[in-house]
């Protein structure tokens, strides 16, 4: 078995040492004249040695005197020494690491009273791990002080944290690494199932070499974690990646694959799938090991705000990895809890709902919420409950109080059926089988893109309908996808039943609005600071879906604003979303740029019928088109330099151009359900030759780790030699870092792997 297979690898050697040498103090092999004072010294020795070393200890037998019942000899050997001995009727056998090593000390009692090493086995028949050993049984539970594994393991992380910048506070993990790994644990999968998702990953490598794999064994080489993203998902990363949700619910709700799901949404409310996983345990561990993995596959970038289930493995790993984004809780998740936490208050439960959704949604201040906080539990007496005391220790990751900078695009709501992640739920299922979900997940693929084109499609060639006079709504019809406008727009209607009050002012930019809600009975205040521009309401709108609210809306209305603040208008929703340049305070240009693009749509289209008349208009056509289109990349390249106009076109005239319009013809009028079916498939092609340049300027750095089973990086056509040279250099340095991956695996090697390494049957949970 070739070495990356062995298990994944938290630490890279900073030195290269001897077997008898182990960092910061000398410890030699043994040998013959070697004299301790006891058999615990000499057991503490051959630990010491075995760490050097790269294997783990055990104590093998040790024999009394009859007469003084002293101990007199003792034998020392490697934790594989021997072998595996189960009985044929064991219900659930435990793992043994035992393959027959004969490593081994023997020590024996002189008559003085100290002890000599009586015989020493050095040769080992198995790999040995000194990058590993902090996690053998043997070396973890010692003095922290004395740890030299501990040391190692900092200065190594350290190291690595040159390479990543991920591990700044790596304090932290230190006890839980050595605490919490389970060296038994391993993925359970049923027979065959590991040959399917290796066939799954070869042909998604097919079709696409930038598909990213990566495996992690345990201690005893059996499967452990292992974590994909296809090539789509990396560059979704690259556009929709402000706000990622970690998904465990189908692993904690315990289903048949123990699956995990990283997920973003789009600028059309899609969700979009950012990885998958497949984990054996919820340890500190295992999620560091995915979070550091992730984070290689999507180009060593963080996330600006990452969202989980309320999990102290998590929130450990996640503090490690993605120390510069805001971890929250989502919403739903606590609220999902409250019924089985606080199951002996079911009497009450409702009593209780009415003035928990108080204290959480209409705090205004944290002095409010504090106040209202500890109220509500001293009247259901709620002061000692566990649960309830670390929701107030994490408050500020999923209160909406302490909200006020973040932004959530859709991903934290109330309810698990209104979340975007929710559609995932209709390809998985509590029975789902292995096979079942390859096949699923290979839909979720084909559903997905198939809906983001149409979405796509829509925005740009539909005008959607206006159903007001508003200035806000006419503002962001052309700036707004489809589903975000209709959206805001439902929000532009609603402004109609509110009645604002002023209530004061802060000082002499800043006014404070109490809203009256007649469709909900609610009232919701409302900051409105006119020097900087700057809105904030109750309801949160802005923080948890993105765009403002009508109660944002008629404040801005009632103080003569109205259009919306650029700082309001998040350009993941807007069709410029994929654009390479920040639309900042150019809203006008993303209005004037749509209408631009429906009108040359349909006289393209015109064009289109009259051209394929002969194959004489058909030349001429084709002729105007590249010509045209040479000259408009030509003074768009001309002005992106500087060296071309810089003046853009104002609204005023492109309205005068758009008016021109008129005289098209409507496209229904020419063959319209033809013209579309061309215009459609032109957009697609548009969007593939467009997605591959992208794809193939946007290759991570850290390409070197997700080969898969192919040799080669791929990176021809993204740099030079000399770039390529500096890429494997830092190539060569990730092998020894999480995540171990397959490079250069067959089939055949993989699936011979199966029996020996992956449970035959899934046992159960």
């Amino acid at each position: 078995m070739c070495q990356s297979f062995w298990t994944v690898d938290l630490s890279i050697s900073s030195t290269v040492m001897d077997s008898n040498v182990t960092t910061g103090s000398t410890i030699y092999e043994p040998r013959d004249d070697m004299v301790f004072d006891s058999h615990e010294a000499a057991y503490s020795f051959y630990k010491e040695y075995a760490k050097s070393v790269g294997f783990g200890t055990a104590k093998l037998s040790s024999r009394r005197s009859r007469a003084s019942r002293e101990f007199i000899d003792a034998k020392f050997s490697c934790i594989r020494y021997g072998n595996k001995q189960q009985s044929d009727d064991a219900i659930n056998p435990r793992p043994s690491p035992k393959i027959g090593c004969k490593a081994s000390m023997h020590v024996k009692r002189k008559p003085n009273g100290k002890w000599y090493i009586y015989s020493f086995v050095k040769e080992h028949n198995h790999e040995l791990l000194p990058a590993q050993v902090h996690f053998f049984r043997s070396h973890r539970n010692v003095d922290p002080l004395k740890n030299d594994a501990r040391i190692r393991r900092r200065k190594n992380m350290t190291a690595v944290s040159k390479l990543f910048g991920a591990y700044q506070n790596v304090d932290c993990l230190d006890g839980y690494m050595r605490n919490q790994h389970d060296k038994g644990r391993s993925l359970v999968l049923q027979a065959g199932d590991a040959q399917i998702l290796l066939e799954l990953f070869m042909h998604m490598q097919e079709e696409n070499p930038k598909f990213f794999y990566a495996v992690d064994f345990n201690e005893e080489h059996k499967l452990r974690n292992l974590f994909w993203v296809d090539a789509k998902g990396m560059e979704d990363y690259n556009n929709f990646g402000d706000v990622v949700y970690f998904d465990t619910t189908y692993f904690t709700n315990k289903y048949k694959i123990p699956l995990v799901l990283f997920i973003g949404v789009n600028h059309h409310i899609q969700p979009i799938l950012l990885g998958c996983a497949l984990i054996a345990d919820e340890t500190v561990y295992t999620f560091f090991w995915l979070m550091q993995t992730w984070f290689i596959a999507m180009g060593e970038r963080a996330p600006r705000v990452i969202l989980t289930d309320q999990n102290n493995a998590i929130k450990t790993a996640i503090g490690a990895v993605f120390q510069q984004s805001r971890h929250c809780f989502c919403l739903w998740h606590i609220l999902e809890k409250i019924p089985r936490q606080l199951e002996y208050l079911s009497p009450w439960l409702d009593s209780f709902m009415v003035k928990f959704n108080k204290c959480i949604f209409k705090s205004w201040t944290e002095d409010q919420f504090e106040k209202r906080w500890w109220k509500l539990l001293d009247k259901f007496n709620l002061r000692e409950v566990e649960w309830v005391q670390s929701l107030y220790e994490d408050r500020k990751y999923w209160v909406p109080t302490f909200m006020r900078d973040v932004s959530f695009a859709g991903l934290s709501t109330t309810l698990r059926s209104e979340s975007v992640s929710s559609l995932f739920d209709k390809y998985v299922h509590w029975e789902t089988s292995m096979r079942e979900f390859i096949e699923q997940y290979k839909l979720i693929l084909e559903d997905r893109c198939e809906e983001e084109a149409r979405a796509d499609f829509d925005s740009w060639h539909e005008t959607p309908e206006m159903k007001s006079p508003s200035p806000f709504e006419k503002q962001m019809s052309f700036v707004y996808t489809h589903e975000i406008f209709k959206k805001f727009q439902f929000e532009v209607l609603g402004a109609a039943a509110c009645h604002l009050k002023k209530e004061e002012t802060e000082d002499e930019t800043t006014t404070i609005y109490t809203v009256k809600d007649f469709e909900d009975n609610q009232n919701y205040m409302v900051e409105w600071n006119e020097s900087k521009s700057e809105i904030c309401c109750l309801c949160r709108s802005f923080e948890y879906k993105g765009y403002l609210c009508r109660h944002a809306i008629v404040v801005l209305q009632m103080s003569g604003v109205f259009r919306i603040p650029p700082k309001y208008v998040l350009q993941r929703w807007t069709n410029a979303a994929l654009s390479k340049h920040a639309i900042s305070e150019r809203l006008d240009e993303v209005q004037s740029k749509v209408r631009r693009y429906n009108d040359l749509c349909r006289r393209a289209i015109i064009l289109g019928e009259e051209g394929s008349l002969s194959e004489e208009s058909y030349n001429i056509a084709l002729c105007a088109i590249k010509e045209a289109l040479k000259q408009c990349a030509n003074l768009n390249n001309s002005v992106e330099n500087g060296v071309g106009p810089t003046a853009l076109v104002s609204i005023e005239e492109e309205n005068q151009c758009g008016s021109t319009s008129k005289d098209v013809p409507d496209a229904h009028s020419i063959s319209a359900n033809k013209a579309s079916r061309r215009v459609e498939a032109g957009k697609e092609k548009e969007n593939d030759e467009s997605n591959t340049f992208r794809k193939g300027k946007l290759v991570p750095q850290s390409g070197a780790v997700n080969v898969g089973v192919q040799d080669s990086f791929h990176l021809v056509e993204m740099c030079n030699l000399e770039a390529a040279q500096s890429h494997n250099m830092v190539s060569a340095q990730l092998q020894n870092v999480v995540p171990s991956v397959f490079h250069s695996m067959t089939s055949t090697q993989f699936h011979s792997m199966a029996p020996s390494h992956l449970p035959e049957a899934r046992l159960p949970r």
